[in-house]
């Protein structure tokens, strides 16, 4: 017994010893982080290799058709937005969730739970349990012409407020479709940001610039340019409030601030203004040319 004893002691050490070495796995972790607008996705999973075994079937132990799957290796993997997303039309919001998945031909159904250490074995302490779906929904699985050795998992077809969420496996790609409400985040980050830094001039600048770009909100893109001029006039600034002003149809008040943005940034000494210099030059130009013009003062014509 004694012997016995020491030898699980010996038994554990080395474990513990071997659990402190990095050593290669035969399913590597791996990281996703990709940006969508103002969205980071971050997707944290295994990666099992098909080493010459089906991928997906009914007997297979790596995606068996029809069953829960937590989709990669080891361990649940894990899929966070910082924002509210749509997925396949349907509301994710912003969290941390594990990813299962119940794999079918031609389609899939993609869960996204709340149990973040959840297995796969129903019923388990710590199994999948459908009542923690934060998420579910059904998403398309095609044929792929080249053969997927390690499970891969990614994003693609990005703009900015969609991106398509991959599963590849073997020869199958099974996607979801991502939305994000770019410009209620941005808007939500912009006036966060005033919030918290309201006499700083270059982010008023920036938040005006914002609005200015989506043309919304003018009156409040006016007030923050204002207050960010009074704070610390630039080039940039002074730029940003002609600009304002003339989509609100001021061009007579726009083109002195525009002949002074020019003055300004030419003897800023900032080498960012050559970027600049050229589209307010022309916007010079352009808001000369909405000024109705004066007629010339002379002798009034004879009755």
């Amino acid at each position: 017994m004694k012997k016995l004893s020491i030898l699980a002691l010996l038994t554990l050490g080395a474990q513990v010893a071997l659990a402190q070495i990095k050593l290669p796995q035969p399913s590597p972790g791996a990281t996703v982080i990709q940006t969508v607008g103002t969205t980071d996705f971050t997707v944290t999973f295994s990666r099992p290799s098909l080493k010459g075994r089906p991928a997906l079937g009914n007997e297979t132990p790596l995606a068996p058709l029809g069953k829960l799957w937590r989709t990669g290796a080891n361990a649940a993997t894990n899929f966070k937005t910082t924002t509210d997303v749509m997925v396949q039309g349907q509301k994710l919001p912003a969290g941390t969730y594990s990813v299962f998945t119940i794999p079918n031909q031609g389609e899939w159904t993609l869960i996204f739970n709340k149990n973040l250490t959840a297995t796969a074995e129903e019923g388990a302490p710590n199994g999948y349990k459908k009542e923690e779906d934060a998420l579910r929904v059904q998403i398309k699985a095609e044929k792929m012409s080249k053969t997927s050795e390690t499970f891969t998992l990614g994003f693609s077809d990005l703009t900015d407020s969609t991106a398509n969420f991959n599963l590849d496996w073997a020869d199958t790609r099974a996607t979801a479709n991502l939305k994000v409400n770019v410009l209620a985040n941005a808007q939500a980050n912009i006036e966060k940001a005033v919030a918290e830094k309201p006499e700083d001039a270059g982010v008023l600048q920036a938040a005006a610039n914002w609005n200015l770009s989506k043309n919304r909100n003018l009156d409040q893109a006016l007030a923050w340019a204002d207050k960010s001029i009074g704070l610390k006039e630039t080039y940039a600034n002074l730029w940003t409030k002609a600009q304002i002003l003339a989509k609100m149809g001021k061009a007579a008040e726009a083109l002195p601030l525009a002949k002074k943005a020019l003055t300004v940034g030419e003897t800023s000494n900032d080498p960012v203004f050559r970027f600049y210099k050229e589209a307010i030059q022309k916007g010079v130009t352009d808001f000369q040319a909405l000024i109705p013009a004066t007629p010339a003062k002379g002798k009034k014509k004879k009755a």
